[in-house]
């Protein structure tokens, strides 16, 4: 029974890991979508070179940060640690890959190539896991402590905070340290559109999130005997939350509706194993109206050239859903319990603060090194043909 457990627990984690693993696509599409056409086939390769580094870094050096665990053994040993452990690291693999996939979307059509890959080993081998082994692995004695002070430990149950927070706060020092993009806004304080490029694949990107995410919250629970349907009902009620506040005050735009859902889902995360479903519902709503009213003021206000407005969607409401489990966890709003606002408050903004001085030490240091950004004519010409050669659709067939 004890082998019966354990096979079916990894078969659980794995296809969580599996789910998680093809949100990577959708990021991938919802940054295709965005994007201008010059720059479509970036987006592409980015994503996935960008998970390829994050396995290496993860591999050999963050995973270790995070949990004091390393793979330098043969083979025959790693295989006594039972399938389970080693699934695990996959599972985990894909939450830590998810840091420089949000990070790709802010600084998109003008970041170099290669300073962006050694902008990711870094973060994911050393800045990310930092924060992941003291939220989920009780490092320096911080959970340990906020028990004693407030009577209950921070609570992230599928990394509002841990993941999205941190990926947005990262990605904020970025964006500024790169500037906007040429044309964007104007010495007299005009503001250039730079529309989507493609509806349709902005929305596919949206849906393979939407869809994944209830492996990444659901399956957040790691073990069979732990999943809860309550994961699951709390997901949705955000996501649709979400989903319908970004439409009635995004008035219809559908960059608004397709990233309402994924609003609402990022500030569930936190909280989803604890709340009543009227309260994810209730928590999805304020996130969906956080991105459509951040995101505006980002963009036309503060002349912050965040393309896909990672940092209101990730950033605030992950900061969001973080406070957020600490209020509708509480019993006397419908939740379970055994969560408290205080660490709620104190960790998220905690992760905050590594998330900014990690960006910063990072890109900044990066960019006095290597450069960050693509010189004007490379930007003019688009990401496809600068870096990669080739552009998404030839503007003509050969004639052969």
């Amino acid at each position: 029974m004890d082998a019966l457990k354990t096979a079916n627990d990894t078969l659980f984690i794995l296809l969580g890991a599996i789910m998680v693993l093809a949100m990577h696509a959708g990021f991938a599409f919802l940054e295709v979508g965005t994007v201008r056409k010059k720059n479509q086939v970036n987006a592409l390769v980015k994503i996935l070179t960008d998970f390829g580094v994050s396995t290496i870094a993860y591999f050999f050096i963050g995973y270790g940060i995070a949990y004091g665990v390393n793979f330098f053994a043969g083979a025959e040993t790693l295989v006594e640690k039972n399938g389970f452990e080693l699934t695990k690291f996959f599972f985990l693999l894909t939450f830590a890959a998810a840091i420089p996939a949000i990070i790709s979307g802010g600084i998109a059509e003008r970041a170099r190539f290669n300073p962006q890959l050694a902008a990711t080993f870094l973060i994911v081998g050393f800045v990310y896991p930092f924060f992941e082994g003291i939220a989920w692995n009780q490092a320096f004695g911080i959970q340990a402590w906020l028990k004693a002070s407030f009577g209950e430990e921070f609570h992230d149950f599928a990394g509002s905070v841990v993941v999205h927070a941190m990926g947005g706060w990262i990605a904020l020092p970025a964006v500024l340290l790169l500037g906007a993009r040429h044309g964007r806004y104007s010495k007299t304080g005009q503001i250039s559109a730079h529309p989507p490029s493609s509806i349709p694949f902005l929305a596919l990107g949206a849906w393979i999130l939407t869809v994944g995410w209830f492996g990444f919250n659901v399956m957040s629970a790691q073990t069979l005997d732990k999943i809860s349907g309550l994961v699951a009902l709390n997901s949705l009620m955000a996501m649709v939350g979400g989903t319908l506040v970004a439409l009635v005050l995004g008035k219809n735009d559908p960059g608004f509706v397709h990233n309402g859902p994924l609003a609402g889902l990022v500030a569930v995360c936190a909280g989803s194993d604890l709340m009543h479903p009227m309260g994810a519902l209730v928590v999805g709503g304020v996130a969906g109206a956080l991105f459509v009213v951040m995101f505006t003021l980002t963009q036309n206000r503060w002349k912050i050239d965040d393309v896909l407005g990672v940092w209101p969607l990730h950033g605030l409401c992950g900061a969001w859903g973080g406070i957020a489990a600490g209020i509708f966890g509480q019993k006397a709003l419908g939740g379970l319990g055994g969560v408290a606002f205080m660490p709620q408050l104190i960790m998220t903004a905690m992760a905050i603060t590594v998330a900014l001085i990690g960006g910063a030490a990072v890109y900044g240091t990066l960019k006095a090194a290597m450069g960050l950004r693509l010189d004007q004519e490379e930007e003019y010409e688009g990401a496809d043909l600068s870096i990669h050669r080739i552009t998404a659709t030839p503007e003509r067939e050969p004639n052969w």
